[in-house]
């Protein structure tokens, strides 16, 4: 491994969906012992809650789920892009602007869903717990789903990949 495999999650403000997208994927690399495989962050496309915590009802679903992790909100800017193999978005709304402000992304940039053959992550910043617990679980198998598709092959006990 030369270096670690890049994943950026990327969402309207960088305190719900997004972090929530880190604080699973964090998760499951844990529990599979692929840590060191990855680096793994997440962005917002627009700057109106840089500096802040992650919504308090995205953390609490987090915490409930044992993937709760110290997070501050911050805006997807053009060194990210350059850096991330996988730039993973929630919404075709966000995949139009990070293209818009950076064409350079075309090639690194899709809908987290597609790996559940497509669709989009529903904002559950106007709604209430239950939607942010469905976001988690949405999140949850499309990032699985990206992990077997892009997670290192990991050698069998008998020397084998």
């Amino acid at each position: 491994m030369d270096r670690p495999i890049r994943v950026l999650f990327v969402c309207l403000g960088n305190i719900c969906r997004s972090p929530m997208a880190e604080g699973i994927f964090r998760k499951l690399l844990k529990e599979r012992g692929l840590e060191a495989f990855f680096e793994v962050d997440s962005a917002g496309t627009g700057a109106w809650h840089v500096g802040e915590p992650m919504d308090p009802r995205a953390r609490r679903v987090l915490e409930e789920e044992g993937a709760y992790f110290p997070h501050v909100a911050r805006r997807l800017s053009r060194e990210d892009v350059q850096a991330y193999d996988h730039i993973l978005v929630m919404d075709r709304e966000n995949l139009e602007e990070v293209l818009r402000r950076f064409p350079e992304a075309r090639g690194k940039v899709r809908l987290v869903l597609d790996f559940l053959g497509g669709g989009e992550v529903q904002d559950p910043y106007y709604g209430d717990l239950q939607d942010f617990r469905e976001v988690y679980w949405t999140l949850e198998e499309a990032l699985k789903a990206f992990l077997e598709a892009h997670g290192p092959v990991k050698p069998s006990p008998e020397g084998r990949a």
